[in-house]
């Protein structure tokens, strides 16, 4: 028998998804601050300390603690719960806060644990505990990066992250390796294990520019994957727009550009 709340959910759109979940009476959905898009009226929503969950139960000192390790993720030590009051079904959304996908995880069919990327948890049915995840290697820990402190999802319910750009999903057998930019990692299995690997040359340390690490994930297990993580499309949009405008592509062709456009005015 499942703890979690069971929820029935509908996953909307293309490239800037939402996920609708129906919602029985007093059943419960869990959700990052800034997720929610709309709800209907039965559903009444409260700021929670936490994530609510019952393993975070046992007194103050023990929640604040759980939601404590939150901070260390980068999330709000709250969260926000929605609870359906009335009568037959009701619906609340969340949306996706940039371009990609949200990928619907059952933590009882991927053995009650799902460790992902510390900023893709969007929302999950009441009874998950959202808590931190440190990778215990030594060489993560130093050079892990992105995929040093990450997040874990706890439970037997439904759960939903979000990713950038393309979802490629695959199941690793025992012993198949991949190897990934860090930040292209969005979740993964416990059974996957995590490792971090030297790059190795020097022509690909120094002019290769995709970093000098990047990780091992080892199956067996199912590992899901994002062609676009934020932090690299936040730093190509911060490059472009540094002071002086765009880059002056071609130099003399860039700065006719720049006049054509405008910027030259």
């Amino acid at each position: 028998m499942r703890t979690n709340h069971e929820i029935d959910y509908i996953i909307r759109g293309e490239e800037m998804q939402c996920v609708e979940i129906e919602l029985d009476p007093n059943e419960t959905v869990i959700a990052e601050p800034g997720a929610f898009m709309y709800m209907d009226e039965a559903i009444q929503m409260e700021t929670i300390f936490g994530d609510g969950s019952t393993q975070s139960g046992g007194g103050l000192f023990n929640k604040l603690f759980s939601a404590g390790k939150r901070l260390l993720t980068g999330e709000n030590l709250f969260m926000t719960a929605y609870t359906h009051q009335g009568y037959g079904k009701a619906n609340v959304a969340f949306a996706s806060p940039y371009p990609g996908k949200i990928i619907p995880l059952d933590l009882y069919q991927l053995g009650g644990k799902i460790i992902c990327q510390k900023d893709s948890f969007l929302c999950a049915a009441k009874g998950a505990a959202v808590g931190i995840e440190f990778q215990r290697k030594l060489g993560t820990g130093l050079f892990g990066g992105e995929g040093f402190i990450m997040q874990k999802i706890e439970g037997d319910g439904m759960a939903f992250c979000h990713a950038g750009g393309h979802i490629i999903e695959r199941t690793l057998n025992p012993g198949e390796v991949v190897k990934v930019d860090t930040g292209c990692i969005v979740a993964y299995t416990q059974t996957i294990d995590y490792d971090i690997q030297f790059v190795g040359g020097i022509k690909n340390t120094f002019f290769g520019g995709e970093g000098v690490f990047f990780a091992t994930l080892r199956g067996p297990g199912k590992i899901w994957l994002q062609t676009l993580p934020i932090s690299r499309l936040a730093s190509r949009v911060l490059a472009y727009g540094s002071v002086g405008g765009r880059k002056e592509e071609g130099g003399i062709l860039g700065g006719l550009g720049n006049l054509f456009d405008g910027d030259g005015i």
